[in-house]
């Protein structure tokens, strides 16, 4: 049976917190049962053990995950120093969780670990939660998508904290923790997985190639030392690095690929004159730096909310993950909320939306290519059960 006919009985609540009023219920009649809850936060407020006590009093047993964040979407709105809570009771669809510890240097082979706990001939599609500072997330989809059925659908994103660039955490078997990824596994064959991520970022100056890099770390650019380069290109956003790097990410052009990969900085070495990137910028391929294009970012948005409408095909989504960069919030500032309406624009007034500005977004570009890390898109994850 399709949506077109019918869709299943999926019951989504929605509840907000803030410091001054506690919890209170946004979406939904009341209903205290769920299987999974997705929580996004400030980072204080989703160590704030209360609030997430009280989450776990009203929906006993069900699987509790989620990550602080740069700002919280909920509907229409993007929030700051907030918790969002998104419950959601299937009908037919399981599910279970993975966690492990993870940082730069482990990030595949943690990737691999999870892939291995979840799966299952019954698995469709793992959303994915990581710490998003010392983390390599090429290297953790690279585990992912190797230990895992390409059927499978990979998507998610890294943790963030504002613009400061301090701590992340990741909410796992009951409490905030830094240095871990959770991963949840979604299981059964009506279950459907809608998604979609685009930029709209425009590149300016000459291509630069990566002359020497490790990793996600760039050391230099055309032979230069490309802290040194980026700092000359930002002039006086220059001091503000690595906050400001969000404002000027890089962009890279895999090999046989017409699509760019995006990368903004997480930290800087002076003494090395090194970058650290949320994922890999691989020695030898071109990059160019990028600027905001106001009317392009809100475009993107609406163009990753298309894509997934797409790849659901008939499907009418229920639910709406959305998982934005932190760098466009910046640059979108008080007109922030414009791209979450395009992405309702486009996917109904039903859908329960919800999601975080992050480090880094979890996503295929389009249905027919593999996952990746990104940076500087709006991705969207939809599901639905049929």
């Amino acid at each position: 049976m399709s949506c077109a006919e019918g869709c299943s009985a999926m019951i989504v609540e929605q509840l907000c917190w803030t410091t001054a009023e506690g919890w209170m219920v946004v979406r939904g009649d009341g209903r205290a049962e769920a299987d999974l809850v997705l929580v996004f936060g400030a980072t204080h407020a989703l160590a704030d053990e209360t609030a997430i006590a009280a989450v776990r009093d009203r929906y006993p047993g069900a699987i509790i995950v989620g990550c602080s964040s740069a700002g919280e979407i909920l509907d229409t709105r993007v929030l700051d120093e907030t918790l969002v809570a998104t419950a959601i009771a299937f009908e037919a669809t399981s599910i279970r969780t993975a966690v492990a510890s993870i940082n730069a240097h482990t990030s595949e082979a943690t990737g691999r670990r999870l892939a291995e706990q979840l799966d299952d001939p019954a698995l469709a599609h793992v959303f994915v939660l990581s710490e998003g500072l010392n983390v390599n997330g090429s290297n953790l989809v690279r585990g992912l998508t190797a230990a895992l059925p390409s059927h499978v659908v990979v998507t998610g994103g890294l943790a963030g904290d504002g613009d400061r660039f301090v701590t992340t955490n990741v909410l796992a078997e009951g409490e905030a923790r830094g240095g871990v990824v959770t991963a949840v596994g979604l299981y059964g064959d009506r279950i459907r997985v809608g998604h979609g991520s685009f930029g709209g970022w425009d590149p300016f100056g000459p291509d630069r190639l990566i002359t020497r890099s490790e990793g996600n770390v760039l050391y230099e650019l055309d032979g230069e030392p490309a802290l040194d380069l980026y700092k000359r290109y930002l002039g006086d956003y220059a001091a503000d690095l690595p906050h400001s790097g969000l404002l000027f990410p890089l962009s890279l052009v895999a090999d046989g690929s017409d699509t760019g990969l995006v990368r903004t900085i997480l930290s800087v070495d002076e003494q090395a004159r090194s970058l650290t990137f949320a994922g890999d910028v691989p020695q030898g391929m071109y990059c160019r730096l990028m600027k905001a294009n106001f009317s392009r970012l809100i475009d993107g948005a609406t163009e990753a909310a298309a894509g997934c409408a797409a790849s659901l095909r008939n499907a009418t989504p229920q639910v709406a993950i959305l998982i934005s960069c932190v760098g466009r919030k910046l640059i979108l500032k008080q007109r922030v909320e414009e791209e979450v309406e395009s992405v309702r624009a486009v996917l109904g007034p039903a859908v329960a939306l919800a999601g975080f500005y992050s480090y880094g977004e979890i996503s295929p570009f389009t249905p027919s290519a593999r996952c990746e890390l990104h940076n500087q898109t709006m991705t969207v994850t939809t599901w639905t059960e049929v």
